[in-house]
């Protein structure tokens, strides 16, 4: 009777070492599967929308424009190629988007400037002009554009939706004028256009106004 207990436990200390190794065996492929599964997750790249490209080449100097982003605030780059000294590429953010860009050599010395066109966010769409001229066909430097300020004749009846383009030598803006009670979408007050001829300033050289019109 002994000899048959004694067997019975030591066949039931038997199974419960084999069963606890099939537990650790079962648990430690778990920690495997979970590890590998770890190990192939792949994170997901955001793709920055492009709003705007274009490369534009005069005088055997190109400046290659993009604007990317989503939202109200975007990112602008300017790649140079061509300048004997500086290429460096140039990063600003924009309060808005790029609607346009142009070159022309519009103080006629023989290297072009580069006009790009932005507007803003929102209904009005204010717009503005970012520009470089090139300087002796070494580097580039940053146009001043004149925002309108309070009392200026230009800027009575303005709210926005402009309008830019190079016309000859000329940087041409227009825009709709807006009465007392208009709404944003039905101005009643015809169109301004004003012509900037750009000028060697003292610290840069700036856009100035040399002409305006209503029609």
């Amino acid at each position: 009777m002994k000899k048959s207990q004694t067997i019975l436990l030591a066949l039931f200390g038997t199974l419960t070492i084999i069963a606890c190794k099939n537990e650790q065996r079962k648990t430690s492929d778990t920690q495997i599967e979970n590890s590998d599964a770890s190990q192939k997750e792949i994170p997901v790249e955001t793709e920055i929308k492009t709003i705007f490209q274009k490369t534009l080449t005069l005088q055997n100097i190109s400046f290659n424009v993009k604007n990317t982003g989503e939202g109200s605030i975007s990112e602008l780059s300017i790649q140079p190629k061509g300048l004997e000294i500086d290429n460096q590429e140039i990063i600003t953010e924009l309060d808005g988007q790029v609607v346009n860009a142009e070159i022309e050599d519009l103080n006629s010395d023989g290297f072009p400037e580069i006009l790009i066109y932005t507007v803003s966010a929102g209904s009005g769409a204010y717009g503005n002009v970012i520009a470089y001229s090139v300087n002796n066909g070494k580097s580039i430097s940053q146009i001043s554009f004149p925002a309108f300020s309070e009392g200026d004749e230009a800027s009575v009846g303005y709210m926005g939706h402009d309008e830019f383009a190079i016309v000859e030598t000329s940087l041409v803006r227009r825009f709709p004028i807006y009465k007392a009670g208009d709404s944003n979408n039905a101005p009643t007050g015809g169109t301004r256009q004003i012509q900037y001829k750009l000028i060697d300033g003292e610290a840069s050289r700036v856009f100035v106004i040399d002409k305006t019109s209503t029609y």
